[in-house]
């Protein structure tokens, strides 16, 4: 019997039962009692328990609880269970016993418990503290054995906490330890888990308490049985034997088998639905009677849960069979494409296991009931296949017997579970009311599904719930649609009532149901048990009365209870299908080893021999092999030996090779700047995760998997692009070695490479370490639940290296995930961003070509396009005659794995193949269509090309041991019919490299004219134009590229049982392919011909000659729906007209090898009749691309014009490529190679995956797209929308991370946080597009990019100009100074003459300052540039920035974070707005100034203590030394640039405490605060709004020392000396970013020799020696010189010059306190004011050996000052001869400050007032107290009215014009009668208004001199209101 307990009762195990059976009869409704001696007799214990051990988890608490809150025994609502009140005063804290005392087990498990002898500790769970154990000791006889068996009846237990001992009673003790229960107490449901102490003494949760009852509790992932599995792989289980390493022990065949395949039955229905539904006035809803609650078998609910316990492996369940899946799998489910389509569904794939929150209470498929059944011995043997028995509702037998040759699945069980779960989406609303779809009715329409099933269908779970799906939303339409109203009704109406199929009706239905399938669905009724049924099933399979039947339902439905029922597939082909879809991938390799080393396989060898009428195939072979001997050079060998280089004679060469070398296209950089743009993303974030301005280079890593060609060919294309050289990481000579270190295998030896990269990045913060990750879906294993420790070394490896706490840590490091397929890595639990994605972007929008590339890439897509309907040749195909006879012989040898067979068929047919092309004609019976065409395609292509080019085929042969046994059998027919020189045979292995003959080594390098004698390819590229057949072998391809020449794809050997999108697309991905698609202009009359009627065109003979590209636009052009083409099948298709050649006896050998010359000759006829104007015949003959021999005839008025382009067109009918020479067509037409570059390959498919790729859901989207992404991961839940059509990359990303969620085996299981967004690593990156598209090149073109960008970011644009006017310097052979003097010595500065030539480079437009008689060639002044040149035309450099340099808003950093104000200590608004008045008499008003002050910069500021008003800015002393501060306070003026001005002086001044104070206008206050809030600002009056650069300097120099006496005062009450206070401020224009110092080095023998460099300094270094600088505050000005890269040793030989400063000054307010600048000046206000401070006795000092860099900034500044008219908005633009008007004239008035028109009008127009002044540097125009800017041509002599005021001698000259602008009362008319003028010469007289200028002209007697006219009286173009300057002038008399 298989039992262990046959026949015999225990006293102990009696009584047990009959307690439970009678406890289970008074606690239910109407519960029939389980009779008693079947559950002592007929229960196999032993199966049981093991099996239970195998599927409990040890970490599902949660979801336990929910499952026994629902009830264990009964589905009826659970009786209400009275908890006695608690004694008074006790405690009743949950985790603590009713004396106060903690039981839980996290805070004593190190504390020592006394456990009386004979008690063990267990773990209770109390339903309110899910997390937590309670600790308890328990009597070990009232605990269960290891199998589940002898506990003793009642309790016995102690209280470890208060030691309270002798509780009898379970409900007692519950109470006393606070359990709180609302059901009556068991110590089966709350005591769980045995308690141990670990190696530490701790005590820790050990083992599961196996209690009887709950052995059927099937824990695990939830396993998709969607879309992708017709039962899921073994990777997708998550019980805890699923880490096993250990073997699992042999079958028990004695075991019954009733109780398989537990990990599969994942039940989950939420408590709203199903069994727990409303109850209506204490009775069941209608619907819920109806369904007649199944549950009287019902040991306990199983329940949905992940699992991530490793622990030991379980035993196995000894009923297994040795091949079907062990205990702790779960089914792959194997998709069947047709079914969807035959019953017009609508859906892909909607429904799946819910998640881990869908729980509820339901029959166990596991338990068996009744009586056992016995299965047959030979019941393969007879059936020639194993039935797959689907367990339905209800209760299934135990099996016994030959279980061996059964398997039984649970997982139709699991999809009538899941169909009557409710959507969450509908609960919500309160929906209980919508009952589910009843037993009997999803029994009637999985027989109405089985029943329209075509013959080589299977069935497909995915398409069932689909079914299920529809029938309830249809049946539910108006509740549904009700709940949708937005109030939901707080009492819904009943549903309206529809007729239920009754359990009576039912068998009745499904038999009227299968009546009509020819008995391909044969119905079975039992009246007492399924066991009946499945014994009547097994009779009639041995008795072969059920050959014609693929499915046998069996029904058991009584009136008093609920049906029971299961199916079974006895379809040899469906049934094969179903169980190879339960191995995994390594079981299914060790599967076939298991047969191929035992010789299983011989049999089929032996039976293939038995075909040939001849005799068997190799003694043919021998026999071709004798007779050819002699002659091996016959004509198909020949054409090898051909001469492959153009001789004396001029043999023809084949020049169309060319291996195509790094190059990047149009969409490889688009996808590259899409990178670097979110790159910069990042970086900009405020979250501070990417410090892009502190890195200064690249370095890289490329990670790919262990294939030792895709290494390769990565090294090969790091190699050829560059781009080591250009980030600077290599030298010139680059070595292989050297390319290595960057790329990495993912292999064991990876670590190592691995930790040095990482040591890498940890010694190099500022280089930018782009991880990139190749092929990213390859390994996404976790590392901590490895499946196959012993096989795979690599497994786990990206998530041991990639995720580890370094690289996510790491802020230099950036992880780019590139990958073809990246759904597994789009789930719930992600590391990547949404925002991080980038996808490849579309060729079109809205038709319009968005990249023009010269290639057109085919894809997935357009390979199921070329499958419709009105395309010339489908390129996916498959072959029905193969699929016949691997089903024929699937049935004859059932015990074979159809993978065997189809790979000994398929090597058969190509054997047969290749000796059918040799002449042995006979053969061609014994292959297929297909197989001929492909052999004799590669065979001919060698013979066509004059080198010997020929075609690859690719033959995929995933398992490794079958692909080596098909490169031995084609090696060996290859040799013995002497072809072994026509083409190679190549072993793609994907640990090894390529391995080719030493002949076809030597025509690669001739043809690629490599002359290095130890060259091999090493990459399949490599391999272009080498005829052979790849068999390309390894479980998934690896991300190989193949070349161009690839014409066919053979995928007819991939593993179609256990599909999902991602390895199935891997798969297709092999074939993508670029085809050339130049298109021209000219269009061909023909085509309207073609496009008129595509269908009428008949194929060409040789299809090899066409191109199959046309569909993509076609399918834009059309506007009808076009329908697929039936059927693919070659052998029934007319698009394949070869086959007629191979297909019939008659035609003769030679047909086949010279077909290819035939269409030749064909093309030439044609091109003849072409050429008369037969235009019939064309559209007779052409394929519908009008290509023959991808050629283009262009036909225009009937006669062919032929272009010299050689490439093809693509997809598109008006291009024209012919060649120029007639001699030229014939040797391209013969290359096969090149014929195969231009169009994609032909993929052959196996039929099921062929069905599954083609078939599309009701919006159109392919079938395939909407499988399982991934097998480590699930759907969340079967309620999932569909995928659409329309869905653009991103929203099917966003649809993946919505539904899917990652198996306990993903690395990403682990990475939740309640879907908050922190769960996404920052600086992670996804890049995905199609396979093969060039996503290499695009990375690695990012890379090139990103390190330019970080090199522009470390580096600006400074200006590098000489400074002019160095010939008018006065040269002077006195020095005041030593080369290497640090300081300047005062007296002898006081000595140095001032030198009043100005010679910054930026006033090269300005007026010269005449300080004596010049004369100045007119050459060597430049004429005036544009306006608008004036920035744009300056010469600048770039430089790369030091760590001394001033820095914009965009630089972060870590260490100026908190200068910066990003600090968490001080918030950004944590500032105060502080009013500072002072009264200057000059504007006859007290100034209002404010300032902004950071909290963290008060401590610079003096507050008054009451009222905290401002009072001074704090300032040191002049004795002051410190080398941790600055003295002086640093005031920058700026405008528009408060994202570009250089404001960030933290790295300049070298981390030195120094004060910076920002002086901004008004309406700009706002804007400057929220780029720099932790910067002082000093905020201009609102009158100043549009004032220049002046009004700053004058308010900047009169607040300073307004503040000095401030100081003096409040520190001359502390002692100090008011000449002690520190008088200088720095005055920096916002422009200055670098600082740099010259080095003299005066050791030469003579004084005046010496040496100089010029380095880079902090600002810090140069301020602190100037602050040093003796006698320093003598000195009224300070600067430093302009940096120029074309410095002279003659302009620092003088350390120290007395002339004008700019740019950057120190300014000594307490000496200057009578000087002012002007506040009205726009433009060379420093310029007027060193001319002031000079003629004031005042020493200005220049320190030549420092100099400034100025930054090249283009927003801002003047610039920000725009002259447009007042009156109208159009920006027209306005010359400067415009900017001034005669008085009360109608003259356009401008909206512009009247100074500026006035500055701007004089630089631009000044000779008008001055015409002799033009060019006339020796008579300058005498400026009285100002210097105003005349333009370049007009020279000035400056001089001050000021009495004692220093002058320049003007005794010798004669000025030609006087300036008197708005002269004060010092210039009076004695002073002016000083000067003598030229006669003619000039006046100009400005002044504020008309009366103030009669006013100037009588006092100063001007009217003596010169002679005024009135309409020689003008003023600046401005309105009234805007007080515009008038001026008159007026000629010396």
């Amino acid at each position: 019997m298989g039992n262990s307990y046959a026949g015999q009762l225990k006293t102990t195990r009696f009584e047990e039962v009959l307690h439970n059976s009678i406890e289970a009869s008074l606690r239910s409704n109407n519960l029939v009692p389980r009779p008693i001696f079947s559950q002592l007799y007929l229960e196999a214990e032993q199966q049981l328990s093991s099996l239970e051990a195998g599927s409990r988890a040890d970490n599902e608490e949660e979801e336990e609880e929910e499952e026994e809150e629902e009830g264990s025994e009964s589905s009826s609502p659970p009786v209400s269970y009275q908890v006695k009140p608690p004694p008074e005063g006790c405690c009743t804290t949950d985790g603590f016993c009713q004396a106060g005392k903690d039981l839980r087990l996290v805070s004593i498990s190190n504390e020592h418990i006394e456990v009386p002898s004979g008690f063990l500790l267990v773990g209770a769970k109390s339903p309110n503290l899910p997390d937590h154990l309670l600790v308890c000791a328990v009597d070990k006889r009232f605990l269960p054995d290891d199998n589940g068996r002898n506990a003793l009846l009642g309790f016995s237990g102690n209280c470890v906490g208060c030691g309270k001992k002798g509780f009898c009673y379970f409900t007692e003790f519950s109470n006393h330890i606070n359990l709180k229960l609302t059901t009556q107490p068991k110590k089966q449901k709350h005591l769980k888990y045995y308690l141990v102490r670990n190696a530490q003494g701790a005590l820790t949760k050990g083992s599961v308490i196996c209690w009887k009852g709950a052995e059927f509790r099937g824990r695990q992932s939830s396993t998709s049985t969607c879309s992708s599995t017709l039962f899921q792989l073994p990777e997708s289980s998550g019980l805890s034997g699923s880490t096993s390493s250990e073997p699992l022990p042999p079958a028990n065949p004695s075991a019954p088998a009733g109780s398989q395949q537990t990990a599969a039955a994942v039940d989950h229905i939420p408590s709203t639905a199903a069994f727990s539904s409303a109850v209506y006035n204490g009775k069941e809803s209608p619907k819920q009677q109806l369904m007649k609650n199944n549950l009287s078998a019902l040991t306990r609910p199983s329940v949905l849960g992940t699992l991530t316990n490793s622990g030991p492996p379980k035993k196995r369940h000894k009923g297994w069979s040795p091949e079907s899946p062990s205990s702790t799998e779960t089914w792959n489910l194997q998709l069947n494409p047709q079914a969807s389509n035959r019953i017009k569904n609508d859906g892909g794939s909607l429904s799946s296991l819910p998640h881990s929150a869908l729980v509820g209470p339901a029959s166990s498929p596991m338990v068996g009931s009744g009586e056992p059944v016995s299965v047959p011995d030979n019941l393969l043997k007879i059936c020639k296949a194993k039935p797959v028995i689907f367990k339905g509702h209800g209760n299934f037998p135990y099996l016994c017997g030959n279980i061996n040759d059964v398997i039984v699945s649970p997982l139709l069980y699991t999809c009538y579970r899941n169909s009557q779960s409710l959507s969450r989406a509908y609960e919500q609303y309160g929906a209980s009311t919508i009952q589910p779809i009843s037993e009997e009715m999803q029994l009637l329409l999985t027989v109405y599904y089985l029943v329209q099933l075509a013959a080589d269908q299977v069935p497909l779970i995915e398409d069932l719930e689909q079914i299920f799906m529809r029938s309830w939303r249809e049946s539910h339409l108006c509740e549904i649609r009700q709940y949708q109203q937005a109030v939901p009704q707080p009492f819904p109406q009943l549903p309206s009532p529809i007729t239920p199929v009754t359990s009576a009706q039912l068998p009745w239905l499904a038999g009227l149901a299968a009546s009509s399938c020819n008995d391909s669905v044969h119905i079975i009724e039992c009246s007492y048990s399924l066991a009946e049924g499945l014994s009547e099933m097994f009779k009639l399979l041995m008795e072969g009365k059920l050959t014609k039947t693929n499915y046998v339902v069996i029904i058991c439905a009584s009136r008093n209870r609920a049906i029971d029922s299961c199916i079974v597939i006895t379809g040899k082909y469906q049934a094969r299908v179903l169980s190879e879809s339960m191995l995994s991938p390594s079981d299914y390799q060790k599967e076939v080893n298991y047969q191929l080393v035992t010789g299983k396989v011989e049999t089929l060898g032996s039976f293939f021999s038995t075909l040939c009428p001849e005799g068997d195939i190799d003694l043919l072979l021998e026999k071709f092999y004798q007779e050819n001997q002699g002659h091996i050079s016959s004509s198909l060998s020949a054409s090898v030996n051909k001469p492959t280089a153009v001789n004396g004679a001029g043999t023809a060469v084949c020049t169309s090779y060319e291996i195509e070398r790094h190059q990047i296209r149009p969409f490889q950089l688009a996808v590259a700047q899409k990178l670097l743009s979110h790159i910069c993303s990042i970086a900009d974030s405020s979250t501070q995760n990417l410090d892009l301005g502190s890195f200064e280079k690249i370095d890289f890593l490329i990670c790919v998997p262990p294939s030792e060609v895709t290494y390769q060919q990565t090294l090969f294309h790091l190699w050829h692009s560059g781009i080591l050289l250009e980030l600077g990481l290599e030298k010139e000579h680059l070595t292989k070695q050297r390319v290595e270190q960057y790329v990495m295998k993912l292999d064991a030896e990876a670590q190592i490479k691995f930790k040095i990269f990482l040591q890498n990045s940890m010694q190099n913060p500022h280089t930018l370490f782009v991880l990139i990750h190749d092929h990213a879906h390859w390994d996404l294993m976790s590392a901590m639940h490895s499946l196959y420790p012993q096989t795979e070394l690599s497994t786990g490896l990206v998530d041991r290296l990639l995720n580890c706490r370094e690289v996510k840590e790491a802020p230099n490091i950036v992880t780019l995930h590139v990958t073809s397929f990246p759904y597994a890595l789009q789930t719930q639990h992600t590391h990547i961003s949404p925002y991080n994605e980038i996808h490849w972007p579309s060729s079109y929008s809205n038709g319009v070509d968005l990249y023009h590339e010269n290639k057109k890439y085919f894809g997935l897509s357009e390979f199921i396009e070329s499958t419709l309907s009105g395309h010339s040749i489908p390129l996916l195909r498959y072959d029905s005659s193969f699929e016949a006879m691997v089903m024929a012989l699937g049935k004859r040898f059932p015990r074979l794995h159809s993978a065997v067979i189809r790979t000994f068929v398929l090597i058969q047919h190509y054997s047969a193949a290749m000796m059918a092309v040799c002449g042995l004609s006979q053969m061609k019976n014994y292959t297929s269509v297909e197989t001929l065409e492909i052999t004799q395609n590669l065979i001919n292509s060698s013979r066509q090309c004059p080198s010997g080019h020929g075609l690859m085929v690719v033959l995929r042969i995933p398992c490794v041991p079958l692909a080596a046994v098909a490169y031995e059998r084609l090696y060996n027919v290859r040799e013995r019919l002497a072809l072994e020189d026509n083409f190679e045979i190549i072993l793609g292995n994907p640990n090894s490299g390529i391995t080719i003959g030493k002949h076809f080594v030597e025509q690669l390098k001739i043809w690629q004219k490599i002359e290095d004698v130890d060259w091999r390819p090493q990459t399949y590229l490599e391999l272009e134009g080498l005829p052979c057949i790849l068999i390309f072998s390894g479980m998934d391809p690896q991300g190989e590229s193949l070349p161009r020449s690839l014409r066919y794809c053979d995928l007819r050997l991939i593993n179609s049982s256990s599909l999902v999108r991602t390895s199935l697309e891997q798969e297709l991905g092999l074939a993508a392919y670029f085809v050339s698609s130049e298109i021209h202009t000219e269009k061909p009359v023909v085509n309207d011909v073609l496009e008129s009627d595509p269908e009428k065109l008949s194929s060409t003979d040789n299809e090899d000659e066409e191109i199959a590209t046309e569909g993509s636009t076609s399918e834009k052009r059309s506007p009808m729906k076009r329908e697929r083409s039936r059927s693919h099948d070659s052998a029934s298709s007319s698009l394949s007209s070869k086959a007629s050649t191979f297909c019939t006896e008659s035609s003769p050998p030679q047909a086949l090898s010279n077909s290819t010359e035939e269409t030749t000759n064909n093309y030439e006829r044609q091109k003849q009749k072409v050429d008369k104007g037969a235009q019939t015949t064309i559209s007779k003959h052409l394929p519908p691309v009008t290509e023959q021999l991808d050629m283009k005839q262009n036909i225009k008025s009937t006669q062919v014009s032929i272009t010299s382009s050689s490439s093809p067109p693509f997809s598109s009918s008006s291009s024209s490529s012919a060649p120029t020479h007639n001699s030229f067509i014939l040797q391209t037409s013969q290359c096969s190679m090149t014929k195969a570059s231009k169009q994609p390959p032909i993929v052959f498919l196996p039929k099921l995956v062929y069905d599954i790729i083609t078939s599309t859901d009701s919006s159109g989207l392919p079938k395939s797209s909407s499988l399982l992404p991934y097998h480590s991961v699930m759907w969340a839940s079967s309620f999932r929308p569909l995928m659409s059509k329309m869905m653009t990359c991103t929203e099917q990303s966003l649809y993946y991370r919505q539904w899917t969620v990652p198996k306990p085996i993903h690395m990403d299981y682990n990475n939740r946080n309640e879907g908050r967004m922190d769960t996404f690593h920052p600086r992670r990156l996804l890049l995905s597009g199609p396979p093969q598209i060039g996503k290499t090149g695009a990375y690695l073109q990012f890379l090139s990019i990103l390190s330019r960008m970080l090199i522009r970011l470390t580096e600006v644009d400074v200006y590098d100009e000489e400074e002019i006017n160095i010939n008018i310097k006065e040269e002077s052979d006195q020095y005041y100074h030593q080369p290497g003097d640090l300081w300047p010595d005062l007296e002898s500065f006081k000595k140095t003459p001032f030198d009043y030539t100005i010679h910054d480079p930026k006033y090269e437009d300005a007026s010269l300052i005449c300080s004596k008689l010049q004369t100045i060639d007119s050459e060597d002044r430049s004429m005036s540039r544009r306006q608008e040149d004036m920035y744009t035309c300056r010469q600048t450099t770039r430089m790369r920035l030091s760590k001394y340099a001033a820095y914009n808003t965009y630089h972060h950093c870590e260490q100026c974070h908190q200068y910066m104000g990003f600090n968490p200590r001080y918030q950004i608004y944590e500032s105060t707005l502080h009013a500072f008045a002072f009264s200057y008499s000059m504007l006859g008003e007290e100034i209002q100034l404010h300032f902004i002050i950071p909290k963290s910069k008060e401590h610079h500021f003096v507050f008054s203590q009451p009222g905290r008003q401002l009072e001074s800015m704090r300032l040191p002393l002049v004795t002051d030394k410190s080398e941790d501060y600055i003295k002086s306070p640093t005031f920058t003026p700026t405008t528009g640039r408060h994202e570009h001005g250089l404001f960030n002086l933290y790295h300049a001044m070298d981390g030195a405490s120094h004060l910076h104070v920002l002086v901004v206008k008004e309406y700009e206050m706002a804007i400057y605060k929220k780029y720099w809030p932790n910067h002082i600002m000093l905020v201009l009056p609102s009158i100043f709004n549009s004032a220049g650069v002046g009004a700053a300097h004058f308010l900047i120099k009169e607040l300073s020392y307004h503040n000095l006496e401030l100081e003096r005062n409040r520190q001359e009450e502390l002692g100090i000396k008011p000449q002690d206070i520190w008088p200088f401020i720095v005055i920096s224009d916002d422009s200055c970013v670098m600082w740099n110092a010259v080095e003299v080095d005066c050791s030469g023998d003579r004084k005046s020799d010496y040496t100089w460099t010029e380095r880079n300094v902090s600002l810090k270094q140069i301020l602190q020696h100037i602050e040093a600088t003796p006698n320093v505050t003598h000195y009224a000005l300070i600067g430093m010189r302009k940096w120029s890269s074309k410095t002279n040793s003659a302009e620092i030989k003088e350390p120290f010059s007395c002339c004008h400063v700019h740019d950057f000054i120190m300014l000594n307010v307490d000496l200057t306190q009578n000087v002012q600048y002007n506040q009205n000046r726009f433009t060379c206000d420093d310029v007027d004011f060193n001319l002031r401070v000079h003629s004031a006795g005042l020493l200005i000092c220049r320190f030549n050996h420092f100099s400034v860099m100025k930054k090249q900034i283009a927003v801002g500044g003047q610039r920000s000052f725009h002259i447009k008219s007042k009156v109208s908005d159009n920006s027209v633009s306005i010359s400067p001869a415009q900017y001034i008007c005669a008085p009360d004239s109608k003259h356009t008035f401008l909206a512009a400050p009247a100074q500026l028109l006035l500055e701007k009008y004089l630089q631009y127009h000044s000779h008008r007032f001055f015409p002799l002044s033009l060019k006339n540097y020796s008579h300058p125009v005498l400026s009285v107290d100002c210097y105003l800017n005349l333009g370049p041509q007009i020279a000035v002599c400056y001089v001050s009215s000021r009495p004692h005021s220093l002058n320049i001698s003007s005794s010798g000259l004669t000025f030609s014009g006087l300036l008197l602008y708005l002269c004060d009362s010092f210039v009076v008319a004695s002073f002016l009668k000083k000067f003598h003028f030229l006669k003619g010469a000039t006046l100009c007289v400005i002044c504020q208004d008309r009366n103030s200028l009669r006013q100037t002209v009588v006092r100063l007697e001007l009217e003596d001199e010169w002679q005024f006219r009135l309409r020689d009286e003008f003023q600046t173009a401005n309105a009234k209101e805007d007080r515009p300057l008038f001026f008159l002038t007026g000629r010396h008399i």
